[in-house]
């Protein structure tokens, strides 16, 4: 299903809304993972000049088909709360795993398993269940259904994704039903703030 861009441009507004308040703002070598339950990432350094569109367009040029989950799902929902990560889902399709791995090598993205050890931008990387990234733009994981999820049908949520579009390519994100029961799965104060919020209709 295809919905208009309306989705995009809040999350071009959010972007451009946490320029403004990390503007001058002081880093304290915090990444996305050493954020806290309730704040979340957008208090860490990687908040400083996040734009996920330059990752999303250029794994979208190469084929790679990831759906976006986390509060930059969130956002295209409608929340309002600004986020520091790109947190993204994919089916672990091995036939996936090239166009993945030249998506990620065309900006340059640092990859790690989920133990932090540095691991190459090669396909073979992707067989893991997950693997953090970097780039100059942009941090977060990249997941499979193979982590575990306790009793969250993923594939189902990967079939159920919504679509928008952006100067000239989809961004696929996870159903607002489907992104409540995932929060409310994760049941960190943030997850279920946000939550509620969209179960509020935002």
């Amino acid at each position: 299903m295809t919905q208009d861009d309306e989705a995009v441009g809040r999350l071009r507004d959010a972007v451009g809304r946490l320029a403004e308040e990390t503007r001058g703002r002081t880093r304290t070598h915090r990444s996305h993972d050493d954020a806290d339950d309730t704040l979340g990432t957008v208090a860490t350094d990687d908040a400083i000049g996040f734009d996920p569109f330059p990752l999303l367009r250029a794994l979208a040029r190469h084929g790679a088909e990831v759906v976006v989950m986390g509060q930059v799902a969130g956002i295209l929902h409608g929340s309002r709360e600004l986020t520091g990560d790109l947190d993204l889902l994919w089916t672990g399709d091995a036939g996936q795993a090239a166009a993945l791995a030249a998506g990620f090598a065309s900006v340059a993205a640092d990859l790690t398993d989920d133990d932090g050890r540095p691991v190459a931008c090669d396909p073979a990387s992707f067989a893991l269940p997950k693997v953090q990234f970097r780039t100059a733009d942009a941090s977060g994981d990249c997941c499979t259904p193979a982590l575990p999820w306790g009793d969250l049908p993923i594939a189902d949520f990967l079939a159920r994704r919504r679509t928008a579009r952006a100067d000239g390519f989809d961004v696929h994100y996870l159903d607002r039903a489907d992104l409540i029961r995932m929060r409310r799965a994760v049941g960190r104060p943030k997850d279920l703030r946000r939550a509620a919020e969209l179960d509020q209709g935002v």
